[in-house]
């Protein structure tokens, strides 16, 4: 793609937690792209750093804990992370939003899920008191809310419910760029199909790009374009969604495959977890950081840093023994 349609660039993000004198390593060298009306889904297990990253572009990581110690993030040619705080609350909720994890703690308990909505767009927008209810009452409906429920409770609705009024409030002001942070997890499946598919829809209508930030890889084959594994703070694997179905190269990548039920029905095939658990962030090890829990690691890859390696077709991997999980699959 052209470089002109790059809608945000991270390159080389690093962020710290200071935590009881410990340095925690959350995220380490992280550099990706989201081209305009493009979904990126950023995956990995709890404690990888997606929602760091997430943070850090929207600049709410936790003070003082929390800092970004290097990198840039570019985001229509501006970089977010050189603007004062004043720039950057013109640009939260207006050119970038966010859908939290949980629903349940996102909204306000004791103001009317209608007023919510109506509060991020009058942050925004210079519209009167009317404007602003009929916005947000259209928002409401856009997400399959009755406009009659405007100003009830957040304590009314269900959990899905819930879930729909906060993606109306993260649309309200149209932005350019949607961070969705395990927008489905505390929905029951039938609900999460109904809400990925208003997400994609909305999407669609008002040209948002999207970085989706999940474990789940069914939602991935759905939903994105693009994909970006991560692993103990790092990009371990990024390629098209179809590239990393049809062809992963990282052993994390093959193991989180291979924890997945089959879908073909096959009772007798047997789930492969991966063994072993994420490295401390506080004591991260030299060299690869998935080599204690790989079966192709030798001491080269305990020993060396792994930079990230273009496989071609825009395929990048972070192992020096992909060729072997490419035979081994």
């Amino acid at each position: 793609m052209k470089e002109a349609e790059k809608l945000l660039t991270i390159s080389d993000l690093t962020v710290e937690f200071t935590s009881d004198r410990e340095i925690i390593q959350a995220v380490n060298h992280v550099s990706l792209d989201i081209y305009k009306g493009e979904t990126l889904g950023l995956v990995g297990e709890t404690g990888a750093g997606k929602t760091t990253i997430a943070k850090s572009i929207l600049r709410i990581l936790p003070k003082p804990q929390g800092r970004t110690k290097s990198g840039n993030i570019i985001f229509n040619g501006t970089d977010l992370l050189s603007l004062s705080e004043q720039e950057m609350r013109k640009i939260r909720g207006n050119k970038i939003s966010m859908i939290f994890q949980d629903p349940m703690s996102a909204l306000n308990p004791v103001v009317s899920v209608g007023k919510q909505i109506s509060e991020a767009i009058s942050l925004h927008q210079k519209l009167s008191k009317k404007e602003t209810k009929e916005l947000a009452i259209k928002m409401l409906e856009m997400v399959g809310i009755p406009g009659g429920r405007y100003d009830e409770y957040p304590h009314q609705f269900s959990g899905g419910m819930k879930q729909r009024v906060i993606i109306a409030m993260a649309l309200a002001c149209r932005p350019e760029l949607l961070l969705a942070d395990e927008p489905t997890t505390a929905l029951d499946v039938t609900i999460q199909a109904q809400v990925l598919e208003m997400m994609a829809k909305l999407k669609e209508e008002l040209k948002t790009s999207m970085l989706l930030i999940t474990h789940d890889l069914g939602i991935v084959a759905e939903t994105c374009d693009k994909v970006a594994v991560i692993y103990a703070g790092e990009i371990i694997e990024y390629a098209s969604v179809e590239e990393i179905f049809d062809n992963p190269l990282h052993p994390y990548t093959l193991g989180l495959f291979g924890s997945l039920p089959s879908s073909d029905g096959n009772k007798e095939k047997r789930l492969k977890p991966i063994n072993g658990m994420m490295p401390n962030p506080a004591r991260l090890p030299s060299g690869c950081k998935f080599a204690e829990r790989c079966p192709h690691a030798s001491e080269e890859c305990r020993a060396n840093e792994i930079e990230l390696a273009d496989t071609g077709e825009g395929h990048v991997v972070r192992c020096i023994k992909h060729s072997l999980v490419k035979e081994a699959r």
